[in-house]
């Protein structure tokens, strides 16, 4: 199996209610684009969640996000600047959906006051790089002796000449 190339991508936006479809395009094609096309609802409808909340609860539209491969795991993290809002009291709705859909999530604040909140989705890495099927092997049309069956000097002699 093929190992899995890590990738990164970040995308900052500002959030508006037309914004957000726009943002749910750029992240299912760069996912499509890294052969994660399983990951483009579950991820998708996760960051669409946050977007729109943030856009209803916050007064700093500014938001960043921002996507991880690792190879078996998708994380996406949504960056909000603004302060004032509560994920416990004015997300909680969002986070509890979240916390359904994805396999891990959670929430941290940063040193400026923002607030960035992550969920991941775990897939194979096989569903990552599509297999390659391998060409068959050409088969021996006659058949070879087996070494037992020629005799010890002769065995001798091909070893002697350098054939083994």
């Amino acid at each position: 199996m093929k190992t899995a190339v890590p990738c990164y991508y970040h995308l900052d936006v500002e959030v508006s209610p037309e914004r957000v479809g726009q943002v749910r395009r750029i992240l299912a094609a760069h996912l499509r684009l890294w052969d994660l096309e399983t990951l483009v609802e579950p991820v998708c409808r996760g960051a669409v969640l946050l977007l729109k909340a943030i856009d209803e609860h916050a007064t700093d539209k500014n938001t960043s996000i921002e996507l991880w491969w690792n190879g078996q795991h998708l994380i996406t993290a949504v960056g909000e600047n603004d302060s004032d809002l509560r994920p416990d009291l004015d997300l909680r709705a969002c986070l509890e959906r979240i916390a359904v859909m994805s396999d891990g999530w959670g929430c941290c604040a940063t040193e400026t006051g923002s607030k960035v909140i992550w969920f991941s989705q775990r897939a194979r890495s096989g569903e990552r790089v599509p297999l390659v099927p391998t060409a068959p092997e050409p088969s021996l049309r006659e058949v070879l002796q087996v070494p037992r069956e020629l005799p010890v000097a002769a065995l001798a002699a091909v070893a002697a000449e350098g054939g083994c």
